[in-house]
C-alpha cells in the first residue's frame, strides 16, 4: 500500500511540475520582465539601495524598525530573515549538489534563469500581497495568494467563486505543504546529517527498526524530540518570536556558508574559469559524450537546474508573501522589491556559492561533468573536505552537517508561520482555536520527520509545492495589469518625483487612506 502510493504521487508529480509547473514559471517571469520593462535590470541600483542598500544607510534605517506597541507587523528586516529563513534550506546546499548529479554542470545556468526571470514572478506576488492584505482577528497582518485569488481574481466578472474556490485549494495546499517542505523534509535532512557526522555509539547502533535500506535508530528519535521542543518555543510564541529568532540566525547562517564556500573557491580559484566553462557550455548541449555516457539530455539538464532552483527560491509559489504581508512597509512595490533580493540573495548568491564550491574542488571531473560520487548527500560535504582535512579528520562533513541543520531548523518556524496564515483564512471566525491545533500538529509531525525515509519526504514536498503554485501562479497571472499599474504609479512618484499622483496601496480603502496618512506626515515607504 505505502509504495502504491509512493508511485501515485510520483506521477501527480511529473505532471505538475515537469509538465507544466517549470514551463508555466519559466513563462511567467519571461512575461513579468517584459510588462515590467526589464525592471530587475533596469532599475538594479534602485531596488538594491532600498533593500540591502537601506540597512546601512543611516538616513532611512529607522524607517525600517518599528513600535514595541506594533502588534500588527513586524519589521521590514524581520521580514526579509523570516522569509530567507523559510526559504533558504537544504535545497541551497543538497538541492544543487542534487541539481549537479542529475543533470551535469549545466544545470547550474538554468538554476540561474530561473533566478533571473522569478525574481520578477516574486515582485508580483509581493505586490499583490501587500495590496490586498487584511488585518486578522488579532490586528496582525494578514496576506497571501489566498486574499488575491479571493479578492482580486473573484473581482473579475463571473469569477467570484472561482476565486474563492482557487483561494481555498491554495490554503490547503500551503497546510498540506507546510508539513512537508517546511517540516518532515527539513527535519530527516537535519537528523540523516548531524548522525552520520556527529556518531554516539549506542544510540547510533540501537535500531528501532528498518525502512528499506534505511535504519531508524534511537538517536534519530531523539534528535527528532529535541527539535520538536526547539520548534514548539519559538512557535508558540507567534510571529514576533518567529521573526526574532530569524532575524538572528537567518545573517549568521548566510555569512558563515558563504564565508566558508568562499575559502574553498579562493582556495581553487585556478579551476573557477574552467568551472565557469562547464556550466555554459554544458547548459545546452543536446547529447554531448558525458550526456550519452550519463544518459543525460538537453531536457534533462534544463528541467532538473529549473526545478531545483525554482525548488530553493520558491518564487511562483506564493509561501513567501504570507510572512512578507506581515511587514511594516507601506507601499507594496517596497515590499516587491524585497521579493527580488529574496530571490537574488538565494539563488544567486548561495546557491552559486555551492556550485563553484562543488565545481571547482574535483568531486566534479568537468571535462565529462560526471560526479566523482553518485551520494548528492556528501558531495558538498566532500569538497569542503578538499580544504577543510586535516589527516584523517573531515572537518568538511560537520560544517555542512551544522549548516545543513541552521538552514533547514530556521526553515521549520517560517513555513508554520505559512500554515499558520492558511488556517486563519479557512477558519474564519474559529481561527484561534484552529490555529492552536494546527501548531500541536505540526510540532508533533517533526518526530515523524526524523524517522521516514528521505525520499517519499521530498517527493510529497515537491508535490505539495507544485499544487500550491498552480492557483497562485493563475491569480498573479490574472492581476498581472494591476501591478503594471501599481508599478507605473510607484516609479512615476518615486523615481521620477511627481508626488502630485494618487499612491496605489492597497484594495481595501481604509488601508490605502492610512497608508497615505503616513507618507505624508513621515515619508515612510
Amino acid at each position: 500500500m505505502w509504495k502504491a502510493i509512493e508511485n501515485f504521487n510520483e506521477t501527480i508529480n511529473d505532471i505538475v511540475w515537469i509538465k507544466v509547473g517549470i514551463w508555466l514559471l519559466l513563462f511567467s517571469g519571461i512575461l513579468f520582465t517584459i510588462l515590467s520593462r526589464g525592471f530587475q535590470f533596469t532599475h538594479l541600483g534602485h531596488w538594491m539601495k532600498k533593500t540591502i542598500g537601506s540597512l546601512f544607510d543611516s538616513k532611512v534605517k529607522g524607517k525600517d524598525t518599528k513600535s514595541k506597541d506594533d502588534k500588527a507587523s513586524i519589521s521590514q528586516f524581520q521580514a526579509l530573515c523570516t522569509s530567507l529563513a523559510a526559504t533558504l534550506g537544504v535545497g541551497n546546499i543538497a538541492g544543487v549538489a542534487a541539481a549537479i548529479t542529475a543533470g551535469g554542470p549545466g544545470a547550474v545556468f538554468w538554476m540561474w534563469m530561473a533566478a533571473v526571470f522569478g525574481m520578477m514572478t516574486s515582485f508580483v506576488e509581493n505586490v499583490l500581497g501587500i495590496y490586498f492584505r487584511r488585518k486578522n482577528h488579532a490586528g496582525e497582518w494578514s496576506g497571501g495568494a489566498m486574499y488575491y485569488l479571493r479578492d482580486g481574481f473573484g473581482g473579475y466578472k463571473h469569477m467570484k467563486k472561482v476565486g474563492k474556490i482557487l483561494a481555498a485549494i491554495f490554503a490547503l495546499c500551503t497546510i498540506l505543504a507546510s508539513f512537508g517542505i517546511g517540516n518532515m523534509g527539513q527535519v530527516n535532512k537535519i537528523v540523516i546529517n548531524i548522525t552520520d557526522a556527529f556518531k554516539i555509539k549506542g544510540l547510533s547502533d540501537k535500531v528501532l527498526y528498518t525502512s528499506g535500506d534505511t535504519d531508524i535508530t534511537l538517536y534519530m528519535l531523539i534528535l527528532g524530540i529535541i527539535l520538536m521542543v526547539f520548534v514548539a518555543v519559538v512557535l508558540l510564541g507567534g510571529i514576533q518570536r518567529t521573526a526574532s529568532v530569524a532575524e538572528k540566525i537567518a545573517p549568521f547562517m548566510i555569512v558563515s556558508y558563504v564565508l566558508g564556500s568562499l575559502i574553498i573557491i579562493i582556495g581553487n580559484a585556478g579551476d573557477v574559469p574552467e568551472s565557469m566553462k562547464a556550466i555554459f557550455s554544458m547548459a545546452f548541449t543536446k547529447k554531448a559524450a558525458w550526456g550519452g555516457a550519463a544518459g543525460i539530455t538537453f531536457k534533462t539538464i534544463l528541467t532538473t537546474g529549473c526545478r531545483r532552483g525554482m525548488f530553493s527560491n520558491e518564487a511562483g509559489l506564493g509561501s513567501t508573501v504570507m510572512v512578507n504581508a506581515s511587514s511594516n512597509v507601506v507601499e507594496p512595490v517596497k515590499q516587491g522589491m524585497w521579493g527580488m533580493f529574496e530571490v537574488f540573495a538565494d539563488t544567486i548568491l548561495v546557491c552559486t556559492m555551492t556550485a563553484l564550491t562543488v565545481l571547482t574542488s574535483g568531486v566534479v571531473d568537468l571535462k565529462t561533468g560526471v560526479a566523482v560520487t553518485n551520494n548528492d548527500a556528501t558531495l558538498v560535504a566532500d569538497a569542503f573536505d578538499t580544504v577543510f582535512k586535516f589527516g584523517d579528520f573531515r572537518l568538511g562533513k560537520y560544517f555542512i552537517a551544522i549548516s545543513i541543520m541552521l538552514f533547514a531548523l530556521s526553515t521549520i518556524p517560517g513555513w508554520a508561520h505559512y500554515g499558520v496564515k492558511a488556517v486563519e483564512y479557512l477558519s474564519g471566525k474559529k481561527a484561534p482555536t484552529a490555529v492552536m491545533v494546527y501548531k500541536i500538529i505540526f510540532i508533533c509531525m517533526i518526530v515523524l520527520g526524523a524517522i521516514i525515509t528521505s525520499s517519499f519526504a521530498w517527493s510529497i514536498s515537491d508535490t505539495f509545492n507544485g499544487m500550491m503554485m498552480i492557483p497562485n501562479m493563475i491569480g498573479v497571472l490574472s492581476l498581472s495589469p494591476l501591478v503594471v499599474k501599481i508599478l507605473k504609479n510607484y516609479v512615476d512618484r518615486r523615481i521620477r518625483g511627481n508626488m502630485d499622483i494618487r499612491p496605489m496601496l492597497s484594495h481595501v480603502p481604509e488601508i490605502e487612506e492610512e497608508g497615505i496618512r503616513r507618507i505624508e506626515e513621515t515619508g515612510e515607504e
